[in-house]
């Protein structure tokens, strides 16, 4: 996952350079392996090398000859290009450990170069891209909030800028579908104090995340199983003064007026507050 624009120059420079591997007499031959001498080799030839294995979608071998390029050219101009390329290669192969590690060099030794926001854009990619399973752990998805807060506060005219901001929101929404799937766990075995309190984050804290409605009418639901009618009634007058068009407000309404209660804020509970911000019009 990579901006439009860079993947098209980086793109663009392998395919570039292939030509000129295939038509160049000193350059590697396709069939070379790790085994050669590099010393013998400038670092230009050495960098072409890894964006022929690249274009070849062999990201190991790759990243070897750009790391070859900082390793015996640490000062050069090369080292620098083939530093992003490593952390890039190494992204694109899912070695992602690497991946950062490169990317945090690149920032650490050229923190005012032209790419050093791709740089902290691929780092945080490194998190963001193991975030795309709900059940998987949420401390990858909190260091990609950070790692893209980054982005978004240092490199704000970057390219990259927008980018980090739709994968901040996504990342931010994976959250709250964590609150979520395991306060339906608790809900759908009766545990209905610890089912509330998982949605009662979604709603104080992920508010502005897709799962706000669910939130509320499960609230709905839990309070009505406890016999606790008050704050029943207020998240269902908070369903219908902002989500009154989603099915979560029908099936909340539904369960209120089976019982003969009706949407509305008693003003006695921890919802209270956040009924009156909403009919202000705003938000915690």
């Amino acid at each position: 996952m990579m901006g439009i624009r860079a993947g098209a120059r980086i793109f663009g420079a392998l395919l570039l350079a292939t030509v000129l591997t295939a038509c160049s007499g000193g350059g590697f031959r396709p069939a070379a392996d790790r085994t050669q001498n590099l010393e013998t080799y400038t670092p230009e030839q050495i960098f072409e090398r890894g964006e022929y294995e690249l274009s070849q979608k062999r990201t190991d071998d790759a990243a070897f000859y750009f790391s070859e390029v900082e390793r015996l050219y640490p000062y050069s101009n090369w080292a620098k290009r083939a530093l992003i390329m490593q952390a890039f290669s190494f992204h694109a192969g899912k070695d992602y450990p690497e991946s950062r590690a490169a990317a945090q060099r690149y920032i650490d030794f050229y923190p005012a170069d032209e790419d050093a926001a791709y740089a902290q854009y691929l780092l945080a990619l490194s998190y963001y891209d193991q975030i795309d399973e709900v059940g998987r752990d949420q401390g990858l998805t909190f260091q990609a909030l950070q790692a893209l807060r980054t982005v978004i506060e240092v490199y704000p005219d970057s390219e990259y800028a927008t980018s980090a901001i739709l994968k901040f929101d996504l990342a931010f929404d994976h959250l709250a579908a964590k609150e979520m799937e395991i306060g339906r766990y608790y809900l759908r075995r009766q545990h209905y104090t610890a089912a509330i309190n998982r949605f009662r984050v979604v709603v104080e804290d992920f508010q502005t995340t897709t799962h706000t409605a669910e939130a509320l009418h499960r609230l709905v639901e839990a309070y009505l199983s406890l016999g606790l009618v008050n704050e029943a009634q207020t998240a269902g007058a908070i369903l219908g003064y902002n989500y009154q068009s989603s099915e979560w407000y029908e099936a909340s309404y539904k369960l209120l007026t089976a019982r003969g209660l009706k949407m509305r804020d008693p003003g006695n509970n921890w919802l209270s507050q956040i009924y009156r911000q909403s009919i202000k019009g705003q938000w915690l």
